[in-house]
């Protein structure tokens, strides 16, 4: 017979945002259950260096933060599970979760912090060069390219932006498209195609990320003309892959409210989603900062509304008792 667990309140995902939660939900007496996911600690786990969150002076660890992070929520009372939720029912309070291998979760509030994976290129040298000169956040790595020539891939909204952003960082800014035209919002572009620093690249994709030196690092790019197929290196120091995230939203569809970019729904000013007692936080719902910092800061203020939540449906029911 499959286990059941209760609480007033289940945390699916277990980065700075569902963390933050618990934190939170344990410290106001909720006895939070945190479902860590396919990847407990969240994208953070395979961050090496981290130096923009707030309290540290010198670089620490991604790993190392979201170690601390689980361990404070534990301190003040969240459980810990390590499953991940194959299955949702929402139609009804206390909400139902069934984990992979059927293990039953049943709280009257839900706090959904599952994250978005960066979308990448899938080319054989990426992954051994993550982290090596080669990655898919500007405003997260870009310090560390200062004065250095960098590359940006893309042609969205993100792409621009990113490219725009290292410019605050690096004179030799190349932003590489495999098309002959950009996709981003017009306004980007003038700001782009007017900077100084920039340089555009039409009609090329990233063939292979070229390793170099003792530690290894990225040295250079091959990129290919998508209209001849022809090879051609640029010299480069740092690329940051630019083409969108994807949100851990495959599981919602058809529960609660998707945007156009299937990012989950919430009220504007909250993590309310379009079921009531059901709140998001993180980047499942943010696709413009995506920084661990306002994660947690999302997942703070989703524990506060479920907070709330629950205090007014227990008046609610002691008023009609």
């Amino acid at each position: 017979m499959a286990a059941t667990h209760s609480s007033r309140m289940l945390i699916l995902g277990s980065g700075p945002a569902g963390l933050s939660a618990a934190i939170y939900a344990a410290r106001a007496g909720l006895a939070p259950i945190v479902i860590q996911g396919i990847q407990p600690g969240g994208q953070l786990t395979i961050t090496t260096d981290v130096e923009n969150y707030p309290g540290f002076a010198d670089v620490i660890q991604g790993p190392w933060l979201m170690e601390q992070m689980q361990k404070q929520a534990e301190h003040v009372g969240a459980q810990m599970m390590w499953d991940t939720i194959s299955e949702v029912d929402f139609s009804r309070r206390p909400f139902r979760l069934v984990g992979d291998g059927g293990t039953v979760y049943s709280g009257d509030t839900v706090v959904i912090a599952t994250g978005a994976q960066a979308r990448w290129l899938n080319i054989p040298t990426e992954e051994r060069m993550k982290g090596k000169g080669v990655s898919a956040c500007a405003t997260c790595d870009g310090f560390f390219y200062r004065g250095k020539k960098v590359v940006v891939i893309g042609g969205g909204n993100t792409a621009v932006e990113e490219a725009l952003y290292m410019t605050n960082h690096s004179h030799d800014v190349t932003l590489i498209h495999r098309r002959d035209s950009l996709r981003a919002e017009k306004i980007l572009q003038e700001r782009l195609f007017k900077h100084p620093n920039i340089n555009v690249l039409w009609n090329r994709e990233v063939a292979e990320f070229v390793g170099g030196g003792d530690p290894e690092g990225l040295v250079a790019v091959d990129l290919r003309d998508t209209r001849t197929g022809a090879i051609e290196r640029m010299d480069t120091e740092g690329a940051f892959v630019a083409i969108g995230h994807s949100p851990a939203t495959e599981l919602f569809k058809g529960h609660l409210a998707l945007d156009a970019d299937n990012y989950l729904k919430v009220e504007t000013g909250s993590t309310r989603t379009s079921v009531p007692g059901v709140f998001a936080c993180g980047d499942v719902m943010d696709k413009i900062y995506r920084q661990a910092v306002t994660a947690a800061g999302t997942g703070c203020m989703a524990a506060l509304d479920a907070e709330k939540f629950l205090a007014e449906a227990e008046f609610a029911e002691a008023e009609a008792a």
